[in-house]
This record gives C-alpha cells, sequence and structure tokens, in this order.
C-alpha cells in the first residue's frame, strides 16, 4: 500500500515535519526560559522598588507633617513659657506701683499731685473732725486715715471701674476685629479701627498698641503691653491669641472670634455668681451697719447713757478698738463673699 498524501504532501514527511517543528519551539522555549524568568524577576524587583519608593515618599511626608506640627507645638509651648516668666517677672497687679496705678485708672495726674491731694484731704478732714468737737487725738487720727487711706481707696475704686468698663466693650472690640480681618484688613488696619470709633476706655487703650506699633513694637509685644494697663486676664488672653498666631500661624479672625466667645461666656458667668452672692452680701451689709444703726438710736432716745463714749478717754479708746474690729470683720466677710473667675 502506498503512503497517504495529505495536501498534496506525504503523511510521514507531515509527520517529520510536525515532529521538527515542535521539538525546534521546544528547544527555543527550554533555551530561552532562563532569560524570561529573569525579565519576569527584574520586572517584579522593578515594581517592588517603584512601590516602596511610593510608600517612602508617603512615610516621608507624613514624617515631614509630624515633624512640622511638633515644631508648631514647640513653638508655642515656647510662647506660652515666655508669657507665663514675663506675668510673673511683672509686679502683683493688685498692688502695683502708684505711678502705674494712676495711668490705670485714666488719671492725667502726677505721683507728686496724688500726694498733694491726698495732703489736703487728711488736713481737711481733720479740720471738720476738729470743728465737729473731736479731741485732737482722734482729729489726728483722722488726718492720718483720710491722708492715706481715703485717697487711695477712691484710686482703686476708679481702677476697678475702668476695668469693668473696659471688660464690658472688650468682646464687641474683638467682633469688630473679625469682621475687619474676614474683610480682608490686616490686623494693624483693625487694631486702628477699635482705636478710632471705640468707646473709651477702649478708645485710649487701643491708641497705645497703635502708637507702640508705629515705634517699632511688632503687633504680639504691642498687644502684650495691653495687660500692663489693664491686668485682667481678659487681656492676657488677647496677647496669648496674638503672639500664638504670630508664631504657630493659623486662622486669626476664628481664634479671635472662639476669644469673644469665651469672654461673653466667663461675662454670664460672673453675673451669675454675683445674683447667687447677692443674698450674702445683703447680709453682710446689715450686719455692718447694725452697730451704727444702734449707736443713732441710744443717742436719740437716751443721749446721757451714750454721751460717755464720745466724751470720756475711755470710751474713745473703746470705740477706736470697736472701729478697728469692725473692719476686720468687714474684710473677712468680703473675702468670703467675694468670688472671682
Amino acid at each position: 500500500m502506498g503512503a497517504v498524501k495529505m495536501f498534496g504532501i506525504d503523511s510521514t514527511v507531515l509527520m517529520i515535519i510536525l515532529l521538527a517543528a515542535v521539538s525546534a519551539g521546544a528547544l527555543a522555549y527550554a533555551v530561552l526560559f532562563p532569560s524570561i524568568e529573569v525579565q519576569k524577576k527584574t520586572d517584579a524587583r522593578f515594581n517592588r522598588v517603584k512601590v516602596a519608593e511610593t510608600d517612602g515618599n508617603v512615610v516621608k511626608a507624613a514624617r515631614d507633617r509630624v515633624n512640622e506640627a511638633s515644631k508648631r507645638k514647640k513653638s508655642v509651648q515656647e510662647s506660652l513659657k515666655d508669657l507665663d516668666a514675663k506675668q510673673k517677672s511683672k509686679a502683683n497687679h493688685s498692688s502695683p506701683p502708684l505711678k502705674i496705678a494712676l495711668q490705670q485708672a485714666g488719671w492725667g495726674i502726677s505721683v507728686l499731685q496724688f500726694y498733694i491731694a491726698s495732703v489736703v484731704a487728711g488736713v481737711l478732714f481733720g479740720l471738720i473732725s476738729l470743728v465737729m468737737g473731736a479731741a485732737f487725738y482722734i482729729a489726728a487720727g483722722i488726718v492720718v486715715v483720710a491722708g492715706l487711706g481715703v485717697p487711695r481707696w477712691v484710686l482703686s475704686f476708679a481702677r476697678k471701674r475702668r476695668f469693668k468698663n473696659f471688660m464690658e466693650e472688650f468682646p464687641n472690640a474683638l467682633d469688630v476685629m473679625v469682621r475687619s480681618i474676614k474683610s480682608g484688613l490686616p490686623i494693624n488696619d483693625a487694631l486702628r479701627l477699635i482705636a478710632t470709633d471705640s468707646q473709651e476706655p477702649l478708645r485710649s487703650e487701643f491708641r497705645r498698641i497703635v502708637e507702640a506699633q508705629q515705634m517699632g513694637l511688632t503687633v504680639p509685644e504691642a498687644c502684650a503691653r495691653l495687660h500692663q494697663n489693664i491686668p485682667v486676664p481678659e487681656t492676657n488672653f488677647f496677647a496669648i491669641v496674638i503672639a500664638i498666631q504670630a508664631q504657630a500661624g493659623g486662622n486669626l479672625s476664628e481664634a479671635i472670634g472662639n476669644l469673644s466667645r469665651v469672654l461673653r461666656d466667663r461675662r454670664k458667668m460672673r453675673g451669675k455668681i454675683k445674683a447667687l452672692s447677692m443674698e450674702a452680701k445683703a447680709s453682710a451689709a446689715i450686719i455692718a451697719s447694725l452697730p451704727f444703726i444702734i449707736v443713732l438710736l441710744v443717742y436719740l432716745t437716751t443721749p446721757d447713757y451714750i454721751t460717755p463714749l464720745f466724751t470720756d478717754p475711755r470710751g474713745n479708746m473703746i470705740l477706736g478698738a470697736s472701729m478697728v474690729w469692725m473692719l476686720i470683720g468687714v474684710m473677712v466677710m468680703r473675702n468670703m463673699v467675694n468670688i472671682d473667675i
């Protein structure tokens, strides 16, 4: 039998060609397989390196953000430490030097003028007591008390009233600053706007801030001077906010707006405390005034019974000791009912 032909070719020859092709393909694969595997491994290694580089960039960026946040936190902490050290190094604001107290009260007089006014007040009260028939040593005591105590009490009262007026208007001034900054004005112009359009004592105090900037001080340094003239926690908070913003950056209008809300909350809290302590203060005032009322009533009903207290030296000593104890009691009750936040 003859060989079977396919496509005009002998089947045996066709099988030989097919086997030769398969063998050639197998030989080529065997020869090229190592290089193919090497290329695959190279590509895989390249992809891993690329992913590692991307991850490294992400890690580096995250590390940079952490370092930047750490630097800002450290800068803020250093600013707070510096401000705290400056506050501790200053004199006690409850009893500042007389020159500073006069400036804080808004009185445009010198220390010498204050001393002259104190002497005049003491002599005037002493003459009035002598005219009313008081003994000489009592008049001398009145001169000392009136000359040393009354002017300083008036000065302290004027300082506290000025601080109170400042704190009443300070949140409104901060709101004006927030709106000015949001509208695009720099903080210097916002401070100048308050120094021009606000009420006293804000106008004069912010004018001092603007003048300090014109003399070359930075905004944080000029705002820190506000706490020297108005030594209340609110001005200290304001100076800290400005200093932190200058050191670490951030949204100044948002920070000042938050401070304004905090100050208003503090004012509401003071009002609640005042309302709760009003009963105790009224009781203290009634108790403190009872001895004077009793003396007046006894003098009006039986003057001979109480007159020796004013005419006899021993009665004068009793009155003096009673007044001292009364003053001590009033101070103790005042410290008990006065709650500050």
